[in-house]
């Protein structure tokens, strides 16, 4: 972390958002696709969704004031400080099935999910 920024930036390994082994070598093939190594994965929770909420998944290079950081070898994911509640103990991970292919979240502090899974309340 820079000492030239003014943000508050909070580093979580433990308790905040995982990233499985599968999740994060997926992460990793696709930053390494784009050809940057300054991106990080953000997570955010955002309004909408049949269920009130819903996920976005992408790469970020933006640092913004309260972003809490999680790193899982070479990488990183970043939640902003409205998200970082509901996104407390959940898990990330890749599924590459017949039936399924992309990124899944387990999320205990979901109460309910609409059929189509995605979106939470």
């Amino acid at each position: 972390m820079s000492t030239e920024t003014a943000q508050e930036v909070t580093i979580q390994t433990a308790t905040g958002i995982a990233l499985t082994d599968v999740a994060a070598v997926k992460v990793a093939a696709l930053l390494a696709q784009e050809g940057r190594d300054d991106l990080s994965l953000r997570v955010a929770v955002q309004p909408g969704g049949c269920s009130g909420l819903r996920y976005q998944l992408y790469f970020d290079d933006r640092a913004l004031d309260g972003d809490t950081i999680s790193a899982f070898g070479a990488v990183k994911v970043v939640t902003d400080k409205m998200s970082t509640p509901y996104l407390m103990g959940a898990s990330i991970d890749f599924v590459d099935t017949i039936e399924k292919q992309g990124f899944t979240i387990d999320n205990p502090n979901a109460q309910g999910s609409c059929a189509c899974g995605d979106s939470f309340n």
